[in-house]
């Protein structure tokens, strides 16, 4: 599995853009998985309903199985689970875009950046940034990084392509060097 991340600030347009290159990499044949890292609550699951009432009863996980898919919600009382444990969880596929979860593991990322973030770049305090995605056109995008538009998802998955066919990048499983 290809891990590609999608980093940057909130209101930046990661999402979007991640859920743009998906698509993107699905119309091209590639099967891909997304992990996406979320800093406050969220509840997954509607307080009444059956789901819910076993996790209030004091099951560890809940799987929910319909005739269009199926979920399984497990509870972390110990705290976040390192990606590298979700990643492990995964089925096998080509690519996995993460969103978010900045400061762990190494692997590839593309910093998305809109035109008047006031914030420090990414960049700057991490090594694995490969790109940066953006619609600032006075933006210094130092020349070690591909300068990608944050407005053409054809073009970040033409990049993530290139990563995926033997441009440095981090397959999961494999042993970091």
């Amino acid at each position: 599995m290809f891990l590609i991340g999608f980093v940057g600030y909130s209101g930046s347009g990661k999402t979007t853009l991640a859920v743009r290159v998906v698509s993107e990499l699905r119309a091209r044949g590639f099967s891909v998985s997304a992990v996406k890292d979320a800093h406050h609550h969220v509840e997954t699951d509607t307080p009444g309903k059956d789901t819910w009432r076993y996790r209030e009863a004091g099951a560890r996980q809940v799987v929910l199985r319909t005739p269009e898919r199926w979920a399984v919600m497990e509870e972390t009382p110990e705290g976040r689970v390192p990606l590298s444990e979700i990643l492990r969880a995964l089925r096998p596929v080509d690519v996995v875009v993460v969103e978010g979860f900045k400061h762990e593991e190494h692997f590839p990322r593309i910093e998305v950046r809109r035109r008047g973030c006031s914030s420090p770049a990414l960049w700057l305090e991490r090594g694995d940034i490969a790109a940066v995605a953006t619609d600032d056109p006075e933006l210094d995008v130092p020349a070690s990084l591909a300068r990608l538009d944050v407005n053409s998802p054809s073009e970040v998955a033409d990049f993530v392509e290139g990563l995926l066919e033997g441009e440095p990048g981090q397959q999961f499983g494999e042993e970091e060097k």
